[in-house]
């Protein structure tokens, strides 16, 4: 994306860095807090005022560093993205978080607090805090930058006692006013590599080395940069995680990601392909939107649709309503496509599509 030069000043940042977790020592994690300071002092290098970086930390015993700092549990966290951001006045957010996470079973990405123990998960849901954040809550942060250092496993690969809480964020009106770009560290049901000896996360150092010199860069470059260092990495056998962006703006809304997911399980079924490839589309994970989809289905089929509350399991009860009509999920294509034409989505839909038609294989 093309925003223009931002000055230092016109710079906000939340810089989190989570080492250390009360679920215990089983998830101490060297490196995050490390990478929040290396980062906090690049913002300064640039210009950007101290006291416009809000620092979240919790770092491992031993390593605290001799500056002041804000704590990482969810309370604290929270107030951070309904009180202390929205009401900010600068043009750019910077979001830096580096710590644990997860995918959920409706593909949102969870990313635990300090707080967080092994029967009460306590983590900030990233897919509400944009939606708050590009909602008419924010009036100023026009362009706004995250890059998130954390695994994207599926959270039922883990075996938890109990299920991940589900607390979304209160939001405003939505608005198309924001442009928001996403670097994640990892591809979906990756891990995000850390390196316990140097105290560094993997995608946070390449990062770190690319970032430039203006306090706000140019998204693809800085992206092609560290994609170009992660492949290099994954080619000598280092790694085996994939980087990839994400952007949202009034003019466009791209995913850069591999088609293939190296380490991620299987394609799976040729209907697991159709429902991975719906819920790359970001309408699915907002009810609103999911209705105009099916005010766009013919009214024969609508009528007799089950629908639920969560995402995932609404998409795939669109999924079987229309799979069992002639033309039905091209009919379903046709009004996914009318609401979010991006191309990229729409070739690995369509393909899907025609992968299910040509061998269904099991259902769901």
């Amino acid at each position: 994306m093309n925003h223009g030069p931002i000055p230092p000043d016109g710079v906000f940042a939340l810089v989190v860095g989570i080492e250390q977790y009360a679920a215990g020592p089983g998830w101490d994690l060297p490196g995050p807090a490390r990478d929040a300071l290396r980062f906090r002092d690049w913002l300064l290098a640039r210009g950007v005022p101290d006291s416009r970086i809000q620092l979240h930390l919790a770092p491992l015993p031993g390593t605290e560093p001799g500056i002041p700092y804000l704590p990482a549990d969810h309370d604290s966290l929270r107030r951070a993205f309904i009180t202390d951001i929205p009401g900010r006045g600068e043009e750019a957010l910077w979001v830096w978080w580096g710590g644990h996470g997860v995918l959920d079973a409706d593909e949102n990405m969870a990313l635990y607090t300090a707080d967080a123990t092994l029967t009460d998960r306590r983590a900030i849901d990233l897919e509400s805090a944009l939606t708050r954040l590009r909602s008419d809550v924010t009036p100023g942060l026009g362009v706004q930058m995250w890059m998130v250092d954390a695994c994207r496993t599926f959270d039922e690969q883990h075996h938890f006692p109990q299920s991940l809480p589900t607390e979304r964020f209160p939001t405003g009106a939505r608005i198309v006013a924001h442009e928001q770009t996403l670097m994640f560290a990892a591809g979906r049901g990756q891990r995000a590599g850390n390196d316990p000896e140097r105290r560094l996360g993997l995608f946070s150092d390449i990062v770190l080395h690319e970032l430039p010199d203006e306090p706000v860069p140019e998204t693809l470059p800085l992206f092609d940069g560290v994609k170009a260092r992660m492949d290099a990495l994954r080619e000598a056998g280092h790694t085996v995680q994939v980087p990839f962006l994400r952007l949202v703006s009034p003019e466009r809304s791209e995913l850069h990601r591999p088609r293939q997911v190296p380490d991620a399980p299987p394609g799976g079924t040729p209907t697991a392909r159709v429902i991975a490839a719906l819920m790359e589309y970001p309408l699915m994970n907002d009810r609103d939107e999911r209705q105009a989809l099916v005010n766009e289905l013919p009214a024969t089929v609508v009528a007799r649709m089950p629908r639920h509350p969560m995402p995932r399991t609404d998409v795939i009860g669109i999924f079987r309503a229309l799979k069992a009509r002639p033309d039905g999920l091209w009919d379903l294509y046709a009004a996914v496509t009318l609401i979010d034409d991006d191309p990229v989505r729409a070739v690995e839909l369509k393909t899907s599509v025609q992968d299910f038609l040509t061998n269904p294989g099991p259902g769901v």
